[in-house]
């Protein structure tokens, strides 16, 4: 996918990048696979709960096949389509007996192509098979967590997951974050990457491009009277001071580690590494 670069015509414009939208090859989606999507503008019950989320421009669910349970029967690729649920390309795939269904487009996928799931599938790219199936080492993505419930990991663009080893039941995956994790052989992932991986690549380059998102301004704490949050107030700009940044509700945040899921922790080999800026 290339990057299209605006010319300077505001300020707005300057310094913004775009989809080129090349690899797209129908406008329009398929309407058998259309739901409504209702917005929460990240309240529940009336009350924020997520805050800086609302507005965006309206849209419609795109139903994808996560779970890839066809076994055995072989679709072809149809369409190359955009979803603006998601930061990955979807999928038209329309099988034998005429069902359609989308799924997540991988690097290399293209309009005419055969794909199929099941342990008899091959090795290819599109292709879902368990992971005792997959030979070490090949890249996966809609990495299932619990067999039969569709993929939960390994989804957004440009994402890819590891097979690093196979030890009894389980396999050794090597997940984006650098995280090692255990996952049982009889999950299902998908062969190959997840495509649009320049998406990381693209500059918004305006406020109002981020309001389309449904993404609303974020305020600094400091930027806060000190009644509003733990980091506000004071003569000019003053610092956070100890013991640390906290949350406007007096947390430890930026870095305090959280995770309180015994449970899945022996699941975990190796804990992903400090993001590099």
């Amino acid at each position: 996918m290339a990057i299209k670069v605006y010319k300077p015509t505001s300020a707005g414009r300057r310094g913004m990048t775009g989809y080129s939208f090349d690899e797209l090859t129908r406008r329009t989606p398929e309407r058998s696979l259309l739901e409504p999507l209702t917005r929460s503008g990240g309240r529940s019950r009336g009350r924020v709960t997520v805050r800086w989320r609302g507005g965006g421009h309206k849209r419609r669910y795109r139903r994808i096949d996560f779970k890839r349970d066809k076994f055995g029967i072989a679709g072809r690729v149809d369409s190359i389509e955009y979803d603006p649920n998601r930061t990955a390309r979807i999928a038209l795939v329309v099988y034998p007996d005429g069902e359609k269904r989308y799924i997540l487009a991988p690097v290399g996928l293209r309009v005419g192509d055969a794909v199929s799931s099941g342990p008899q599938a091959e090795i290819r790219t599109g292709n879902a098979l368990p992971l005792r199936a997959i030979p070490l080492g090949s890249l996966v993505h809609n990495l299932e967590l619990y067999a039969g419930r569709g993929g939960q990991l390994v989804r957004s663009a440009g994402a890819a997951a590891q097979l690093m080893a196979k030890e009894g039941g389980y396999g050794h995956v090597r997940l984006p974050s650098g995280e090692v994790r255990l996952v049982r052989l009889e999950n299902l992932a998908t062969i190959g990457q997840v495509g649009n991986v320049d998406h990381g690549n693209i500059s918004l380059g305006k406020a109002g491009r981020s309001r389309w998102l449904g993404r609303r301004p974020s305020v600094r704490g400091s930027a806060m009277d000190p009644g509003s949050h733990p980091h506000g107030g004071g003569e000019g700009k003053a610092p956070i001071g100890l013991p640390g940044p906290k949350t406007p509700w007096g947390k430890p945040a930026l870095g305090y580690k959280t995770r309180r899921n015994k449970a899945s922790d022996k699941f975990i080999v190796r804990r992903r590494g400090k993001k590099r800026r």
